[in-house]
């Protein structure tokens, strides 16, 4: 089968694209404003793709079916083409996974407001250090596994990102819903995605949907320290393992500690020491992540109406050790003396919050540099602006940059970047904007070379955002290096 992809480099997108030529078919597709890392993933996989939308190239290139991206809307030239002429048959994203890869298979289904990226990572790892050959689709690019996307055995799981955005703007039903999990992971819960969800219980109500397609010989893994997925109640249609510090918790994370070369942890099995864990990747949020992922690949190896004893399972952990973590995620740019550059995926304050104070403890003493990019569709908004000023509040020197497309919302909701600084400045917090990016960056530059760090006070700078900061977070990184 012929197959289009509608904003083919978007991640998910384009590891569906690979995951699909894996499975044989052929593979097209067309996007705007490719940026790195995905441009390269494709690039290295010899997708071609095209750039822009043109309904007449459409036409001519006659595939089978249209994929359409979640990014696409009514106005897209190819979309009303496909509308006023149903010349082709077209469908989500989800929609395709699950009727080409996740139907027959054994799914782990990992959601969560934060942590899916690596969580989903840790498990396909997990699987593949302990002889196994999961099938994955993983929404970022991974260092480990070595690659996004991989069909693996059909006998063994599926393991899959489950996102709570909406399908396409035909289908407005989260796209883990269309997953068909027989493990679901639920890593966290909180309000995100203003531009879908009207609040918090709304974000609830899809969580608790996903939950009801938990099949009775399944599971759902929860953090229980999370009071939003608790406020879900019990699932008394499947089984459940609770995860977290907590001493209520059937998997529980104890003996926390981090430093520069990472964090150490034991890991309680109803009470009972099941390993210690060392970890390369930072922050408690990370070894929670670990823990989730543990329990995921432990119950997938059990029989299926087995009681879910995980020390039973036989996984090894000792890997673990050995995960590198994932593209754009607490990712080191530039390191030199006395200054570190980081890029970090960070586009919700908890995220930020949790990432600047794992770098307190992975870099003591230094001046911490938060560099955040208003991107996304509720960062771009005032409905988490104090919670963002709380999280930014936790650096020493803070540079908000411009929002993107300001132009596109009123006053009144847009993210008010000089109300953040004001905010900021009160709490003894070096804050400074610009204009616009590129404008930020001369100042980040200046600041590096007329306040230059020291061995006594060195700096780190991390760019928070879910896009490409409009370039600045590569330049910034090859001006320190260079």
């Amino acid at each position: 089968m012929k197959i289009y992809f509608m904003g083919i480099a978007g991640t998910a997108m384009g590891n569906a694209a690979l995951l699909a030529r894996s499975a044989g078919h052929e593979v097209i597709g067309a996007d705007t404003g490719v940026y790195p890392p995905m441009s390269h993933v494709l690039a290295a996989a010899g997708i071609a793709y095209r750039e822009g939308y043109d309904p007449e190239k459409l036409r001519a290139e006659a595939p089978d079916l249209v994929v359409i991206g979640n990014a696409q809307s009514r106005g897209n030239a190819e979309v009303e083409w496909l509308l006023n002429t149903r010349a082709l048959p077209f469908v989500s994203l989800p929609a395709l996974l699950h009727d080409v890869v996740l139907r027959r298979r054994d799914n782990i289904v990992v959601a969560g407001t934060h942590g899916k990226t690596t969580t989903t990572s840790l498990t396909a790892f997990l699987l593949r250090e302990n002889g196994r050959d999961p099938g994955f689709l993983i929404g970022g690019v991974p260092v480990d596994p070595p690659v996004g996307n991989h069909l693996g055995d059909p006998a063994a799981p599926f393991v899959i990102e489950g996102d709570e955005y909406d399908s396409a703007f035909f289908d407005k039903r989260s796209k883990f819903i269309h997953y068909a999990p027989r493990i679901a992971v639920l890593n966290n819960l909180e309000f995100d995605h203003a531009d879908i969800f009207r609040d918090l219980a709304d974000v609830q109500r899809t969580f608790s949907h996903l939950a009801r397609i938990v099949p009775a010989n399944g599971w759902i893994v929860l953090n229980g320290d999370d009071d939003n997925l608790r406020a879900l109640g019990v699932f008394p249609w499947t089984r459940t393992v609770r995860v977290g510090t907590g001493a209520h918790n059937d998997l529980r994370v104890a003996d926390f500690a981090e430093d520069a070369a990472g964090t150490t942890f034991t890991l309680l099995w109803r009470g009972a020491e099941w390993t210690r864990v060392r970890l390369q990747i930072p922050g408690l949020y990370n070894a929670r992540n670990a823990a989730m992922a543990a329990a995921a690949a432990a119950l997938s190896l059990l029989p299926r109406e087995a009681d879910g004893d995980l020390a039973a399972s036989g996984l090894d952990l000792a890997p673990l050790a050995r995960f590198r973590g994932v593209r754009r995620r607490q990712e080191v740019r530039a390191a030199r003396e006395n200054l570190t550059v980081i890029e970090d995926f960070g586009h919700h304050p908890t995220a930020i919050a949790g990432a600047l104070d794992s770098f307190r403890n992975r870099f003591p003493g230094a001046r911490l540099t938060a560099v955040f990019e208003p991107r996304s569709n509720t960062a771009r908004t005032k409905v988490l602006q104090p919670a963002f000023t709380e999280a930014l509040a936790h650096a020493d020197e803070v540079f908000v940059g411009a929002v993107n497309r300001a132009d596109k919302l009123r006053a009144e909701e847009r993210f008010d970047v000089a109300e953040v600084l004001v905010e900021l400045a009160a709490r003894g917090v070096d804050a400074s904007t610009a204009s616009s990016n590129a404008g930020l960056l001369e100042k980040l530059t200046a600041l590096v070379a007329t306040a230059p760090a020291t061995p006594e006070r060195p700096r780190v700078v991390v760019f928070f955002s879910n896009g490409d900061f409009d370039g600045i977070i590569a330049k910034f990184a090859a001006q320190v290096s260079g």
